[in-house]
Order: structure tokens, then C-alpha cells, then sequence
């Protein structure tokens, strides 16, 4: 590390390097938190998580029993022991609480002050932080199942939309009405997912095992179709043969930079693609453990090299080197299934939710590891980035 920071003095080394190699070695360290609870308030399962993106400081929490709450994450104590406190809530008693359970919140990704939220009541709510009521209602025929609003969008602001219809819906912030409808699946949609490198490429999942890749400014919309195959089926039943898993797809997450896009299937599989060309890269994540009927919300590393994959795994969290495939450790903590996770990349901190109704803080470990301890327990040697290992065997040579 000595070494790194005075190549980096010198003028000799790339300032992101070091950001990349300590990040890297914080995720590695995940561990659950003893000293830092988050207030329960949720008394049935916890869906959906989201940070928002301006200041990485106010979670949102949606439930199995329609209830949504806002926490603060900043430790304001400033002792080691402390309790992320709930701000606010919009509870059973609140007079526009969703019916339903919440299956996705989101942040509006460019300011605090509103949020959105979508319900098996068949509900997209639009609403207004500091009032803590609905701006605006989309109302639909079917389950609402996941949403998305773009992270990078600057000329559009619509909110994608996945029910129980098969037809993708688009919901238009400017004018409150769905103003688009993409169709070409034949099942229910289960997730949703802007790139967030494109501001008009939309990815789709659903039961039909197929993802969908589209360009919403099209006339025909649809890019293309993922097939896990890589086109190697028949010719003659490509349509047939163009399926991203052999089950319903119910998990999509875009790597930061949009160049690769991660879906997960009921077949127990995990795949990453190249997003600009459809194809499957074929990393083999072995067997990745997948019950859930529903939309299911894993998330991603951010600023690390390798990146990783963390994903709900039973009562636990897989976390993955997303471009080797490596199981690298699992998180255990809770005590039911877990249904979503969401990763805070400014210190990065992992938050998971349940349904044992609890939220998790996986924080990394204060006490620095042994650089062989790293290298042989953590990650194996052939895998690591030479970025890395140049962080920690210089320090060796001069301790």
C-alpha cells in the first residue's frame, strides 16, 4: 500500500488505482455488523431496497404489507454503536399506503425530493418526499412487478413498467400517461432495467425465458433477443431457440457501465452478456439458487477490480466475481429467504432485506487482512487484476 501511495506521489501510477485496490479489498471484507443496527419497522417481508444516488445517505424499504419506509444511513452520533433511525413512513394508517405488497422503490435519480413505488395492487405511485403524498397514480390492468426509471436519461422521463401483461408498459412523468407500449413478449414481464449507458435501451425479463433488449425511440422497438445459445440452435427454429434461460427470468442488473448486463432464471443459472452485442459471454456462475415467483433484486459492485455480483442465495448473499464466475464467500445472517440487497458504493456497504423482516448492514472489517491471507483465502492468485496485486506486494518489500 506504502508503495502504492508514493508511485502515485511520483507521478508514476494512475490515482484511480489505489481507490480501485481499496475498494476491492473493502468488499472482500464484507462482514455483518454488530455495532450498526437499522430501526425494524417493516413487520412482514422487505422487497425492495434503493440508496439514492446523490448523497448514498437515504434507503427507502418497501414491504410485504404495502408499507414504505425512509431511513437515514448517516451515523450523526458519531458513535461506533448506533441505529439507522427510520425518518419517515407511509404506513398501514396513511391514507394512500399501497393495498398490496411492494415489490420495487427507486429513488428519482436526480434529487431526493420524490420517489416511486409499485405494488401487486396494480399501482406505479409517484411521490412527493417532504409531503409524503402521491403526486401522481398509473393505474394498470395486472400485478405490477417491477419499474425503472433511467439513471442517465436527460431527454425522456419515462418510467419503465412490467406487469402481468406481457406487453411492457411506459409511463410518462411529464405528461402522467402511459405514452408507449413495447410488445413481443408472451408472458408476464418480472424486471425491468434501463442501460445506464443509453438513455433510450431498455432490457426486459419474463416468464417467457426470453430478455429483450430495446430501443424505445424504434417504431418496432425491439433490438434484439439474448440467446443463451449464441445462435448455435437450428436455424430452421430461431425464434424457438432464442431464449436468455430455460425458466422464467426474473432478475436483470446492468454493470455500472453498461457494457454488460446480468440476468438470472429459474433454472438456477446466471449469465452475463455483452450488451452491445447480445451475446452470452459463458462465464459459468455454477449453480445459483433461484425459488423465488417473482421479480428477484440482486445488485452489483461498483469501482472494484473485479467486480462483483451480489445476489440473494436462500438465507444468504452470494457474492461473485462477476466477470470469472467465482464464488468468492456467502453472507449469512438472516434467518428467512432474502429478496433484495442494494450496495452503497461510496463506502462500500451492502444492505439486504428479508423475509424475516429484518435489514441487514454488511459493513467492511475494520482490521486489515494479511496480504497472503487475501491472496489465498479471499480470491484466488490467477484471478486478481494486476492493479491489485501491485497494492499489496510492494508494501510487503518494505514492511
Amino acid at each position: 500500500m506504502l508503495g502504492f501511495v508514493l508511485a502515485r506521489q511520483a507521478g508514476l501510477d494512475d490515482p484511480a488505482r489505489l481507490r480501485r485496490a481499496e475498494s476491492t479489498r473493502r468488499v472482500l471484507n464484507l462482514e455483518l455488523n454488530k455495532d450498526r443496527d437499522v430501526e425494524r419497522i417493516h413487520r412482514s417481508g422487505v422487497n425492495a431496497l434503493d440508496i439514492e444516488p446523490v448523497e448514498g445517505r437515504y434507503m427507502l424499504s418497501g414491504g410485504s404489507d404495502g408499507v414504505i419506509v425512509l431511513y437515514d444511513l448517516e451515523n450523526l452520533s458519531r458513535k461506533p454503536n448506533y441505529t439507522c433511525k427510520a425518518l419517515c413512513s407511509v404506513g398501514r394508517s396513511h391514507p394512500d399506503v399501497h393495498r398490496f405488497s411492494v415489490e420495487t422503490v427507486q429513488w428519482y435519480p436526480h434529487d431526493t425530493g420524490m420517489f416511486t413505488s409499485s405494488s401487486f395492487d396494480k399501482t406505479l405511485k409517484i411521490w412527493d418526499t417532504n409531503t409524503l403524498k402521491p403526486a401522481d397514480v398509473f393505474h394498470f390492468e395486472g400485478t405490477v412487478y417491477s419499474h425503472h426509471m433511467s439513471p442517465v436519461a436527460t431527454k425522456h422521463c419515462l418510467i419503465a413498467v412490467g406487469t402481468k401483461s406481457p406487453k411492457v408498459q411506459l409511463c410518462d412523468l411529464k405528461s402522467g400517461s402511459c405514452s408507449h407500449i413495447l410488445q413481443g413478449h408472451r408472458q408476464e414481464v418480472l424486471a425491468v432495467s434501463w442501460s445506464p449507458r443509453h438513455e433510450y435501451v431498455l432490457a426486459t425479463a419474463s416468464a417467457d425465458s426470453r430478455v429483450k433488449l430495446w430501443d424505445v425511440r424504434r417504431a418496432s422497438g425491439c433490438l434484439s433477443t439474448l440467446d443463451q445459445h449464441n445462435g448455435e440452435k437450428s436455424k430452421a427454429s430461431s425464434e424457438a431457440a432464442s431464449t436468455a434461460h430455460n425458466g422464467r427470468v426474473n432478475g436483470l442488473c446492468y454493470m455500472n457501465d453498461g457494457l454488460h448486463l446480468l440476468t438470472i432464471g429459474t433454472d438456477d443459472r446466471m449469465r452475463l452478456w455483452n450488451s452491445s452485442t447480445g451475446e452470452n459471454t459463458l462465464v459459468n456462475y455454477g449453480k445459483v439458487c433461484n425459488e423465488s415467483r417473482k421479480g428477484l433484486k440482486f445488485t452489483v459492485s461498483c469501482g472494484c477490480s473485479p467486480e462483483f455480483a451480489f445476489v440473494p442465495y436462500g438465507s444468504s448473499i452470494a457474492v461473485y466475481t462477476v466477470f470469472t464466475g467465482e464464488l468468492i464467500t456467502m453472507l449469512r445472517g438472516h434467518y428467512s429467504t432474502v429478496d433484495c440487497c442494494v450496495f452503497q458504493p461510496n463506502f462500500q456497504e451492502l444492505y439486504s432485506g428479508s423475509k424475516d423482516c429484518n435489514i441487514l448492514a454488511w459493513i467492511p472489517a475494520l482490521r486489515e487482512p494479511v496480504a497472503d491471507d487475501l491472496c489465498e483465502k479471499s480470491l484466488p492468485q490467477q484471478h486478481l487484476n494486476p492493479a491489485y496485486e501491485d497494492a499489496w506486494s510492494s508494501s510487503d518489500g518494505e514492511g
